[in-house]
């Protein structure tokens, strides 16, 4: 058995948690479950699954992953995050076994890819696959950055290398479950945008992320408003042959791709112009 430990985060997980659990057995790894108050059934699977499982109030993704950093016994050599709604494919469960105990020390950090499931098909266009993602680094070697929403992980020394398999991203509670959450989600990034946005270095947090962020506040950052969430949505559903994953595709991106980004841009529109904005047209009160 390798030497890892795996940090999940759950708040009412009971629906995705044991596609995670199920797939990180043949690891051996010791497992942590921070928990945020969950009502259902989470609690116990991840205690019959032989989990380790602690409590504390949820205020971001980021303090909570760093609360877990600061609080839990970790003692292996190596650190998993996983979400609880991801799971890792037997590649990716065979490469870590394999390749972990052989890296040599001044690779402290390793970018994974992640496959996004929708509706059970897995959204491979549209500029969605690969994501590249830091979720494996060496104990003590790694912070969360702490952003409210859109968080990553960031070395804090040596190197990042690159694993060849992936994890899957399958959420299995539901539209409304995912358009409520990315509701929520449009509220951060509507303070993060109004609030100034946290720069990060490609060493720290990978390369594929920084480029993504850099386009992101630069060329979709400065198109105008309102047309950039359409623009953006043609360019990966036609362009980057989104089209191409069916009816889950169309879905998928026309929500993520076109909804989402012109919900932000609504919100951010009703920000700035505050009372004025939600004022317009209402009648005057009877006297």
């Amino acid at each position: 058995m390798i030497s890892l430990s795996v940090i999940i985060l759950t708040k009412d997980e009971e629906a995705n948690l044991p596609y995670a659990l199920e797939s990180l057995k043949p690891l051996g790894a010791k497992i942590y479950i921070v928990d945020s108050g969950s009502t259902d059934r989470t609690r116990a699977i991840a205690e019959r699954h032989g989990c380790i499982v602690l409590a504390n109030p949820f205020t971001t993704h980021a303090k909570q992953i760093n609360w877990a950093l600061d609080n839990l016994p970790i003692e292996t050599e190596w650190v998993l995050r996983l979400d609880a709604d991801e799971w890792l494919t037997p590649e990716l469960v065979a490469e870590l076994a394999r390749k972990l105990p052989t890296l040599p020390p001044d690779i402290t950090g390793l970018m994974l890819k992640r496959r996004v499931y929708f509706w059970g098909r897995w959204i491979r266009h549209g500029g969605y696959y690969p994501t590249w993602l830091l979720r494996v680094w060496r104990r003590g070697a790694a912070r969360c950055e702490d952003r409210d929403m859109d968080e990553h992980m960031l070395i804090t020394n040596g190197h990042i290398g690159d694993l060849e398999h992936d994890l899957v991203d399958e959420n299995h509670k539901g539209l409304a479950f995912w358009i409520d959450k990315h509701n929520r989600y449009s509220d951060k990034e509507v303070t993060a945008l109004r609030t100034g946005t946290v720069h990060t270095h490609a060493t720290e947090v990978g390369a594929s992320v920084a480029r993504k962020r850099k386009l992101k506040n630069g060329l979709y950052g400065r198109a105008p408003r309102f047309l950039r969430a359409f623009l953006y949505w043609a360019f990966r559903y036609v362009l980057q042959l989104g089209f191409l994953d069916g009816k889950a595709g169309f879905v998928f991106h026309f929500l993520q791709g076109f909804w989402y980004r012109l919900v932000v841009d609504a919100k951010l529109e009703e920000a700035e112009r505050g009372a004025d904005f939600t004022q317009a047209g209402r009648p005057e009160e009877k006297r």
